[in-house]
């Protein structure tokens, strides 16, 4: 299957209605207060950029950058469809979504993640790109549920991508 990643359309509703799954997916990981997963609205908005990476005419995988402060972004979104999972697309995206990071002279990408097992592909693939445990940032406090990281700055000044 030929995959095309593309910036988000907001008015599709294949978006929003894979968004939402997204959302109810996450709902059972942890309490309300825990979950980070931004809706639709907020992702939306001009502070925000999302990727869709798009098999044929469905969905396989979402995945954003949003703004914290100038020269750091959070990662957000990353989901793969049910059906694709295990088929490199978190790989695809993240790789995409830290070139477009670095096109634009982001200096750090720091991310929230869950704690529980159900996580635990997501930091193996985070950590096999080099990001590392670290401190909430932004918003965040301590929080039994979620795993913090950072892809630290390399010192050239910038992120450390390989092609």
């Amino acid at each position: 299957m030929t995959i095309s990643l593309r910036r988000a359309d907001f008015s599709d509703p294949r978006l929003a209605s894979f968004l939402q799954a997204h959302l109810d997916e996450m709902r059972p990981t942890a309490p309300a207060e825990s979950r980070h997963a931004l809706d639709l609205d907020a992702l939306s908005q001009p502070s925000v950029r999302v990727w869709v990476a798009w098999g044929g005419e469905s969905i396989a995988a979402t995945g954003a950058l949003a703004d914290l402060e100038p020269g750091h972004e959070e990662l957000k979104s990353m989901r793969a469809a049910p059906g694709m999972r295990g088929r490199g697309l978190g790989r695809l995206m993240l790789d995409h979504l830290l070139e477009d990071a670095a096109g634009r002279s982001v200096q750090r990408i720091s991310l929230e993640t869950g704690s529980m097992e159900f996580f635990a592909p997501a930091r193996r693939l985070y950590a096999s790109a080099e990001f590392v445990t670290c401190d909430p940032f932004g918003r965040y406090r301590e929080d039994p549920n979620s795993v913090y990281m950072v892809l630290p700055v390399e010192d050239r000044g910038g992120l450390p991508f390989r092609h």
